[in-house]
């Protein structure tokens, strides 16, 4: 039987975290991991060049059943501690938008700078490593307060981080390990769904309104999508199963089955006043051709055959225009309500909201608060952030402030 004083389960961004600031206080640290390499997620987020952090971390930026539970964390273990490990090693990165931070190569510049952190605190890392078992060791006389039956042999430890991840994206091995630990342990598990992901829409109207999103499939506008008294104004990306884009992916954080989202195509610029300055200056412009100097002209022509409204009005001179009929256009390309069917689901979402009630887990230790030395960090955990380098720095946050009491 081996012993080391913390096992950290999970080779991902909060795992790698974890293990290499445990190991910096000179912890003995094992990381195990069922895949087949550590930090698969890493290295396909950001369309490969991750978006490891963003400048501005606020609370708000995270939903939780507890919004005050990730307070401690955020401000103890900051974007600019993540963003000085990045300096430490000369990463080249840039900002995108909104304080989107992205590396100016590939996500593999990331993973790199935690596995040497594990390296030089002497973190041993086991991939393709099967879990069969974890309970508390009853016997006084052994060393280790956990006994994991693994691949590798029973190990012994006095703490156990738990940092599996979610369910999103199981092609990449994401498992319901960590959720199952919980229980286990008497935690208890919030409902969880797919978040951070696309919607999807059925052909259930008419005209079908899927048929026309599909002839739309890659055609991208900025939009300001709302949803209850939340909105996001970023980009909107027709696809073939309905709609994605960075204002989509964020609203699926706060959309629920059966709701209706409100979408406005023309969110930095009025058309009424558009229209009333064609009336005004007697541009006998066609409607399409007004509405496509500020909208990709496919997505305009889709839009006027799809409503027999507008398809009337595209009919008339702008001249013509009764106040009533630019109200009624306002109204569609400003206001325009849909229901989406659902989600992709898991298997394209970024993350999982829901999880780990953290109630029952301490915000300073990140220590479960009926088991002591089990620990559980990341997105397994009920804390899920926007699209934009907020999970991760969450999985920084609560991965070295959770090191600090293994």
């Amino acid at each position: 039987m081996q012993y080391v004083d913390c096992i950290v389960i999970g080779g991902g961004a909060a795992g790698l975290m974890c293990a290499a600031a445990a190991g910096h206080r000179g912890k003995s640290v094992y990381v195990l991991d069922h895949a087949n390499k550590v930090g698969k997620k890493i290295l396909m987020s950001g369309g490969g060049r991750c978006n490891f952090t963003n400048y501005v971390i606020e609370p708000d930026n995270f939903l939780s059943t507890n919004p005050h539970f990730c307070i401690s964390a955020l401000s103890r273990y900051t974007q600019y501690d993540f963003l000085a490990l990045v300096h430490k090693y000369d990463l080249a990165y840039h900002e995108k938008t909104l304080g989107q931070l992205f590396c100016d190569n590939k996500a593999k510049d990331i993973l790199n700078i935690l596995l040497a952190e594990c390296d030089v605190n002497n973190v041993s890392i086991y991939t393709e490593c099967k879990i069969d078992n974890i309970k508390e060791n009853n016997n006084a006389s052994d060393k280790g307060r956990f006994l994991l039956t693994t691949s590798i042999g029973v190990l012994a430890c006095d703490s156990v981080v738990v940092a599996t991840g979610g369910l999103s994206i199981p092609t990449m091995g994401a498992t319901g390990f960590g959720y199952d630990m919980a229980k286990q342990f008497g935690l208890r598990v919030i409902p969880r769904y797919a978040s951070l992901v696309p919607f999807t829409f059925k052909n259930t109207d008419t005209p079908k309104l899927l048929s026309v999103m599909q002839s739309l499939a890659g055609v991208s506008l900025p939009v300001s999508i709302r949803c209850h008294n939340q909105s996001f104004s970023e980009g909107l990306l027709f696809t073939h199963k309905g709609l994605s884009g960075p204002a989509v992916l964020q609203m699926s954080n706060y959309w629920h089955e059966g709701e209706d989202i409100i979408i406005d195509f023309l969110p930095h610029m009025s058309l009424i006043n558009i229209l009333q300055s064609c009336q005004q200056s007697n541009d006998k412009t066609e409607l399409k051709n007004v509405l496509a100097r500020h909208m990709p002209k496919r997505f305009v022509n889709a839009w006027i055959e799809r409503s027999s409204t507008l398809h009337h009005l595209s009919e008339k001179s702008i001249v013509q225009y009764s106040k009533e009929d630019i109200h009624q256009l306002a109204q569609l390309f400003h206001q325009w309500e849909c229901q989406p069917a659902g989600t992709e689901g898991y298997k394209t979402a970024e993350v999982t909201k829901g999880g780990i009630h953290v109630d029952d887990v301490s915000s300073k230790t990140f220590e479960a608060t009926n088991t002591p030395g089990l620990f559980f960090v990341g997105e397994v955990l009920d804390v899920t952030g926007w699209l934009g380098g907020y999970n991760f720095q969450w999985a920084w946050s609560s991965g070295h402030c959770a090191a600090q009491y293994v």
